[in-house]
């Protein structure tokens, strides 16, 4: 069992990028841009290092490899992405790493690729990359090529040997079950549960009860002996249940129009754990977008998209504005599921003037309603 931690500090260690691993400052998959410079690694990754494990690490310093984070990212149909333009594509995997040194809300990003034997080529293009485009590594670099390119091998030792050099030990699992409640929340409510006598998960938040039902919310719950955290937010509100070989955690989000708020079950994440040491995640998409009175929903479009010119053009709010740019994410992401196409390219275009505004929890707002959007296109 990998110690992610460990592999990602062992990675670093390995020198400069390479064939067999690349690192980033950060994903942007919300722009074709950034959607098709990501595809472009993982093409190239995989098909020159066919016969073994290939690794993107996310949050991290290109100049002096300083560990920076980057926001949790629980996208979990990012293999939908690689397979809708990448013609025999590899599996990938996305695990968020917490680091002692970084803020709660940041993690360090693994991008696992799976060794495959089969060249991967862009079945259809997307911004400046055109169908039926190979890349391959040279160095740090993913480069376009027409050349056949032989399987090889050549990175097998190295790599084996890097993860064999991060595999978990019991001193490792238990400093991160203290670690995990003792120093990183020793303000909530915290407990842990082992499965299969392997496997250690912890879960820590603010208990409520709300129509007999038990949420937590700033909740955070990590799978100790890989040194992955599982789920977290500062904002959404979760139900947990488990038992002996299985670890359930159901997502709400709590949405309305008009302070009328309700909570709405959004996704579940199912971990089963085998006695064999083998585990295995499933989501499953549970979300039903509320509807609203379309007469109704164009004059709350229209006075959003009002407030948003105001923030761009950076024209002085009232009290009451201040407080309402709050609700103009949500809002615009409830219009869109409501058939308003136009509200979701608005709420991308204002991302600069939400994280300009005065108030941090308005980007906070809009990465929530991005988060929700990406997750319901990729179902």
């Amino acid at each position: 069992m990998l110690n992610k931690r460990l592999l990602i500090k062992n990675l670093l260690a390995h020198n400069d990028e390479s064939s067999f691993y690349d690192k980033k400052r950060q994903l942007n998959l919300h722009t074709k841009e950034g959607k098709a410079k990501f595809l472009k690694h993982i093409c190239a990754l995989s098909n020159s290092n066919p016969a073994n494990n290939s690794y993107i690490i996310v949050g991290v310093e290109d100049e002096n490899n300083e560990i920076v984070g980057d926001d949790f990212f629980d996208d979990s149909k990012i293999q939908n992405l690689v397979n809708a333009y990448i013609d025999n594509p590899p599996r990938i995997q996305y695990e968020n790493v917490p680091f002692p040194n970084l803020p709660k809300e940041k993690v360090v990003g693994l991008v696992t690729i799976k060794p495959k034997s089969k060249i991967s080529s862009f079945k259809k293009g997307i911004y400046t990359i055109l169908a039926n485009t190979v890349f391959v590594r040279r160095g740090s670099n993913s480069i376009p090529t027409e050349e056949k390119i032989p399987f090889s091998k050549v990175n097998t030792e190295t790599v084996i040997s890097i993860e064999n050099n991060s595999r978990n030990s019991i001193e490792h699992t238990l400093d991160g079950v203290q670690d995990f409640i003792n120093n990183k929340h020793k303000d909530l409510f915290s407990k842990y549960k082992v499965f299969k006598e392997l496997f250690v998960v912890c879960w820590a938040g603010i208990k409520k009860n709300i129509r007999n039902t038990v949420f937590y919310s700033r909740v955070d719950i990590e799978l100790i002996n890989e040194q992955i955290k599982l789920f977290y937010s500062a904002q959404d509100d979760v139900t947990i249940s488990y038992d002996e070989s299985s670890f359930t955690i159901t997502e709400h989000i709590v949405l309305g129009i008009n302070d009328k708020t309700s909570y709405y079950p959004l996704e579940r994440l199912t971990i089963t754990f085998f006695d064999n040491g083998y585990y295995k995640m499933t989501t499953q998409m549970l979300f039903e977008p509320p509807q609203y009175n379309r007469k109704m929903l164009h004059h709350i479009y229209n006075s959003n998209i009002s407030l948003l010119k105001k923030l761009e053009k950076e024209i002085r709010l009232t009290e009451r504005e201040k407080k309402d740019v709050l609700k103009v994410p949500s809002a615009l992401m409830i219009c869109y599921l409501n058939g308003f196409e136009e509200a979701k390219h608005k709420l991308i275009e204002g991302k600069n003037s939400f994280k300009k505004f005065y108030n941090p929890k308005v980007y906070v707002e809009f990465k929530e309603a991005i988060r929700v959007l990406r997750k319901m296109k990729y179902n």
